[in-house]
């Protein structure tokens, strides 16, 4: 009776050791995914850069680490995530430390795109943590996880302290070789995964073929968890991005305020995100989203009415009204969206495992690319839509579009589901003729 426990208990460790060294890691990750946030300032001086190159090489990580999530979870799925997370980290680290030798803008490009593995590390997270934990237990552990995303912060508030002091460049050679301590503590102090563990034991070898790692992406309820995240998450990193020039444009915030704002508002929002797996669990990942799409719908709108002077002819003469969110509003009701869709967030990915237990890499990589998608192209449909409309609220237009997209389409999903399976019901019971 006594060897039983001990196994559980080892199985426990080995699970929480993952876990906690895992969202290290992806921390670690993702305040060199985000480097060029800070970094790039001193860059685009030292260079002379104009806006539209700035913008180009800061958000090349973020595009390079979003293409790339599939294929490594994939990998993750294949390999084992003790491998691939090893080897990510290790190969982001080289581009990062080459990065502060580059003294052109191409070659700081091409490291850019090397800097960007750093961000592909999460669906490589993903695959490997849910392996150690039950379905009742997933939404929790990742959700945990997904805390890493407090890793851009660590970046935005640790770096300029660096750079003032010894320059863009010390900056990338610290956070290269933090990279490289990780690896090298995660590849000592972690397990592989059961799965992996499985397969060496039975030598049963890859149950399936390469191209058979991409038959559940011709389901059509995968594209729609990555239109999820591709508000929540993705809609969640263009706020970041883009509060700060909002607040100065709109309310003529000092950039600093601003950026202590936008700051403000990134790290609850990462840490929320584990109180969403939490829920997940408890309630269901449906239940979650459809609260956390209730209320952004009803966020997005509100922030979306434009200030509006208008005149209504009165009894005595016109009389004239102002409409106008003031900045305080503004804040409470964007802090609300941010915390809904961190919880949301870990409500996406309770889903992945529970419906595709076998391909957690190949659905969480395209649903983790779709979202990182996401924050690259929508502040730069934000900046178009400024130019075209004119009007400042025009982002939060876009944004209820897309989450009143995500609410009808999971309820009418949902309604279809619950049709078949009372179908289904009736013909069972029903008599046979």
């Amino acid at each position: 009776m006594i060897e039983p426990v001990e196994s559980h208990s080892l199985q426990q460790r080995g699970a929480s050791r993952a876990l906690s060294l895992s969202t290290i890691a992806f921390t670690v990750c993702f305040a060199v995914w985000t480097i060029f946030s800070i970094i790039g300032v001193g860059i685009k001086a030292e260079l002379g850069l104009s806006e539209t190159e700035f913008g180009l090489l800061v958000g090349m990580p973020i595009l390079t680490g979003s293409l790339v999530r599939m294929l490594l979870g994939i990998w993750t799925d294949r390999l084992g995530g003790r491998l691939v997370y090893t080897a990510t980290m290790l190969a982001a680290a080289v581009a990062t430390f080459l990065l502060a030798f580059a003294t052109t803008y191409a070659q700081m490009l091409i490291a850019a795109l090397g800097v960007g593995l750093a961000g592909g590390s999460f669906a490589v997270g993903v695959a490997y943590v849910s392996r150690f934990y039950p379905p009742a237990k997933q939404g929790t552990a990742l959700g945990i996880f997904g805390v890493g995303n407090v890793g851009a912060a660590v970046t935005k508030f640790v770096a300029p302290f660096v750079l003032l002091a010894w320059g863009w460049q010390s900056v990338a050679l610290i956070w290269a070789a933090s990279l490289v301590f990780m690896a090298a503590v995660f590849w000592l102090a972690t397990d592989d995964d059961p799965v992996i563990k499985q397969r060496r034991m039975t030598a049963a070898g890859q149950p399936r073929s390469f191209l058979a790692e991409f038959e559940p992406l011709k389901d059509i309820r995968v594209w729609r968890f990555s239109l999820y995240y591709f508000f929540v998450f993705g809609g969640f990193v263009a706020l970041a991005l883009w509060l700060p020039r909002y607040l100065i444009g709109v309310y003529g915030f000092e950039l600093a305020t601003a950026g202590m704002i936008g700051a403000a508002y990134s790290i609850p929002a990462s840490i929320f995100r584990a109180y969403g797996g939490v829920l997940s669990d408890r309630i269901g990942a449906r239940a979650v989203l459809y609260w956390t799409f209730a209320v952004s719908v009803v966020c997005c709108a509100v922030l979306a009415l434009p200030a509006t002077d208008y005149t209504v002819r009165g009894i005595n003469g016109p009389i004239a009204f102002q409409f106008e969110i003031g900045w305080l509003t503004f804040i409470i009701v964007t802090f609300v969206l941010g915390f809904f869709m961190a919880i949301g967030k870990a409500a996406v990915y309770k889903h992945i495992p529970v419906y595709y237990p076998h391909n957690v890499g190949a659905v969480g990589g395209l649903v983790g690319m779709i979202g990182g998608l996401g924050g690259f192209v929508l502040p730069i449909a934000f900046g178009a839509l400024n130019d075209l409309s004119g009007i400042w609220s025009s982002c939060f237009m876009l944004l209820f579009v897309v989450v009143a997209a995500c609410l009808v389409w999971m309820h009418v999903a949902i309604q279809r589901m619950a049709q078949a399976q009372s179908l289904a019901e009736q013909a069972l019971t029903s008599p046979a003729e």
